[in-house]
């Protein structure tokens, strides 16, 4: 169910075009309840969208000419600014998939503390191939730290029960969403590779930012934390060093009637 925004409520929109360590580095240490972190996943791909020609369609490159030790290094270091920014009750989502996800766990743990890691959650998104010699992969892992353990703000996404006990009922979500992948067709489309589905951003924000709150999204893509923000009465800054990313995050957000302030770090 899609909450709506309270008008009583601040709330405030700001997009960058900027590599997302350097706009963190600008931004107020302390003063984020929500972080959500959508990197590279290190599949070695230059990842484009659909376009007349792969040089008009809007792409960006996850190759890394250091292997894994310098993929590793650059998240690591994007992370650690990121969990400056946030507040004692704030947390923090990085989402990736098998690649890299078990190493990126453990690096984690490192910044955060161990005590400080919340869930691994599954997300499990149907489409896709198939391949003829292994099990096919239908799912991103997201991995989920407080800032300060037991004070992360939280009021759980709650669905129907199946249970023949609890007919009727709604029971909390577990740690797997089974939320579908955006399709060809689907009207949420902007173009972008890599695009998220607005449901599942809804859980994470709606779950883990009060209402009023701010979320940060520095990796921005399509746009998609943001326009969920402000479409649930949460400020937002996102960010992306892509000038297709915030090209089409702009007109998405312009499409949903939210004010956007542009500008550089």
């Amino acid at each position: 169910m899609v909450r709506e925004p309270d008008p009583a409520l601040p709330a405030r929109g700001e997009l960058l075009l900027g590599e997302c360590l350097d706009v963190a580095k600008r931004l107020e240490p302390g003063s984020v309840d929500l972080v959500y972190l959508d990197p590279p996943f290190f599949t070695g791909r230059r990842h484009v969208g659909p376009g007349e020609s792969a040089d008009a369609a809007p792409s960006f490159s996850d190759q890394w000419r250091g292997g894994l030790d310098d993929y590793l290094g650059w998240l690591e270091a994007r992370c650690a600014a990121l969990r400056e920014l946030l507040s004692p009750t704030g947390s923090m989502y990085v989402h990736l998939d098998w690649h890299a996800v078990h190493y990126a766990k453990v690096m984690l743990d490192g910044l955060f503390g161990y005590d400080a890691f919340l869930n691994e959650i599954v997300w499990l998104y149907g489409l896709g191939g198939s391949s003829p010699r292994r099990w096919p992969r239908k799912h991103d892992t997201l991995l989920w730290y407080a800032r300060e353990p037991g004070q992360q703000w939280f009021e759980a996404t709650r669905i129907p029960a199946t249970s023949q006990r609890m007919a009727g009922q709604t029971k909390k979500a577990p740690d797997w969403w089974d939320i579908p992948a955006l399709n060809n067709m689907a009207r949420e489309r902007v173009g972008y590779p890599t695009q998220k589905p607005e449901a599942l951003l809804e859980r994470i924000v709606t779950s883990s930012c009060p209402p009023g709150g701010l979320v940060v999204d520095l990796c921005c893509g399509s746009g998609t934390t943001a326009a969920v923000a402000a479409r649930t009465g949460r400020s937002w800054i996102a960010a992306d060093v892509s000038e297709d990313a915030v090209r089409i995050t702009r007109a998405r957000l312009a499409a949903q009637g939210a004010t956007v302030q542009i500008s550089t770090p």
